[in-house]
């Protein structure tokens, strides 16, 4: 199954290195390193990440989300 991993280049609770490695042993992972920030990348740079998100193969479609909750 497809995973997509963010991350923040200057995360301090999770260093981009071991997300680079978690991404490396994911046979179908697909790595996004974001700019000047942190743990909150993916809030930083909502703008990229969620459209690259919605296009992500083999994501949950809104009804699947919706029956997770």
């Amino acid at each position: 199954m497809p995973v997509p991993v963010a991350n923040g280049d200057h995360d301090l609770m999770v260093a981009s290195e071991h997300s680079a490695d978690m991404a490396r042993r994911l046979p179908d992972a697909k790595l996004v390193v974001y700019p000047n920030s942190g743990h909150g990348g993916v809030f930083q740079h909502h703008e990229k990440f969620v459209p690259e998100v919605l296009a992500f193969p083999g994501r949950l479609t809104r009804a699947q989300v919706a029956s997770c909750g």
